[in-house]
């Protein structure tokens, strides 16, 4: 690969797979390491780039758009354009192995979906069509099911009986109930893990969260990690792991915490700062060895805590809908 073909790799990065393949193949023709008169097959494509055939037809379409290729009939692949003849046309052209950073589209693709599905929810459900969700993303069917499988076990989305994926209206009573099985459970979660917590672990939780209240702003990242070390992390200790499975079942009532930037899911920073700030008091309890106090902490916390998050719907109301992507639509399930 020429110096020029890696530069371009490199600024391509965090853009579609459609989009990545289609600059390294103009850069290429552009170059003359592919020339005038050689063929492209989409299935050649597909399998250079480590991809699926979605993104590689995408990108030969768009080249041929732009003139630099052109379609043979019969479904025989494509012709390349360029002034640089190659010696033995309608050849295929030579494309070495160049496997594109997909495990940072896979988290892209999740990222994306989350938060998507995270606002769309506020408003009613939402079907998600699988196959039009990979070709979306330019993913194969089995990186798409692994991605909301994924969903599915944190309780964002869900199988109905004819195998459609569905995400379900978050409504206030939803939440109200979410978090009633938190106050109930949690608390007794850590009275359970407290005696089996590693030595320095509340030390570590409780000085990541002093870190993270001094600054300002407050970062998604930085706030969701907090979120998890408490209530993941540290109760992650309690032996009792029926108690552990059903709290997963609340683990959609974070997502929005990871997207503290957006309109629709964020709330004051300052509701962000109490939330840590009630983080350090249920710390420094289990730091002086009163385990009872802390989780009485956290039952007060998480109450609060229902009220923070029912904000986002007073600021859903007041929100113009954007338009609803491909591979969404309104669900009556």
């Amino acid at each position: 690969m020429t110096e020029r073909t890696a530069t371009f790799r490199g600024q391509a990065r965090g853009r579609s797979l459609s989009q990545r393949i289609y600059t390294l193949l103009k850069t290429m023709i552009e170059n003359g390491r592919i020339k005038g008169g050689e063929r492209l097959m989409e299935t050649q494509v597909a399998k250079a780039f480590s991809v699926s055939r979605s993104p590689a037809r995408a990108a030969l379409m768009d080249l041929c758009h732009d003139g630099l290729l052109e379609e043979i009939e019969g479904g025989q692949g494509y012709t390349i354009v360029s002034a640089m003849a190659s010696p033995r046309p309608g050849e295929p052209a030579g494309l070495d192995s160049l496997p594109l950073d997909t495990t940072r589209q896979w988290e892209r693709m999740y990222t994306e979906l989350e938060k998507e599905i995270a606002m769309r929810v506020l408003f009613g459900s939402v079907r998600i069509n699988e196959q039009t969700l990979g070709e979306h993303f330019g993913v194969s069917r089995t990186v798409t099911r692994d991605v909301l499988a994924r969903m599915s076990g944190v309780g964002l989305v869900g199988k109905d009986r004819a195998g459609h994926w569905h995400a379900h209206e978050v409504t206030p009573e939803r939440i109200g109930y979410l978090y009633e099985l938190r106050w109930i459970l949690e608390p007794q979660a850590l009275l359970q893990a407290y005696p089996l917590m590693p030595t320095g672990e509340i030390d570590r939780a409780h000085e990541h969260t002093v870190d993270v209240l001094s600054r300002s702003p407050i970062a998604s990242a930085e706030f969701d990690r907090v979120e998890v070390y408490l209530h993941g992390t540290l109760l992650s200790f309690c032996p009792n792991s029926e108690i552990l499975a059903a709290l997963q079942r609340t683990q959609v009532l974070f997502v929005p915490t990871r997207y503290l930037t957006d309109p629709l899911l964020a709330i004051p920073m300052e509701l962000i700062e109490d939330a840590l700030k009630e983080h350090l008091h249920i710390l420094q309890c289990l730091l002086e060895g009163q385990p009872e106090k802390a989780a009485q902490y956290l039952v007060d916390h998480l109450k609060v805590a229902q009220g923070r998050w029912l904000q986002r719907f007073e600021i859903a109301a007041k929100a113009a809908h954007s338009k609803m992507p491909s591979y969404l639509s309104i669900s009556r399930a």
